[in-house]
């Protein structure tokens, strides 16, 4: 395709693969939090978000992403993607006492 990339990866699939690795990112801290937090402003709350945000990064790298090719704005939305899910799936996981 004419439009490909030189790794061959799409700006759509791209976009498609971002976005995905950060809703299960983010699903996944939640998860992760409701385990390790005894409360919810318990710090290890956000220290598994952190982790989950900075994760991200080599694993994108693995795919086949080139991260330094990341604009400030596409770490910002992986940062707040990853935040909202999880944000939303804790609070979730917080009022049905899972």
């Amino acid at each position: 395709m004419a439009t490909e990339t030189a790794d061959g990866m799409s700006s759509h699939m791209r976009g498609l693969t971002v976005t995905t690795l950060t809703a299960v990112a983010g699903i996944a801290a939640a998860f992760g939090s409701n385990e390790l937090a005894a409360t919810p402003d318990a710090p290890q709350g956000i220290l598994v978000l952190a982790v989950a945000i900075a994760a991200q990064f080599p694993i994108l790298r693995v795919i086949g992403i080139d991260t330094d090719d990341l604009s400030a704005k596409d770490v910002l939305y992986i940062g707040f993607m990853t935040f909202s899910l999880w944000f939303v799936s804790w609070g979730i996981l917080l009022t049905t006492g899972a």
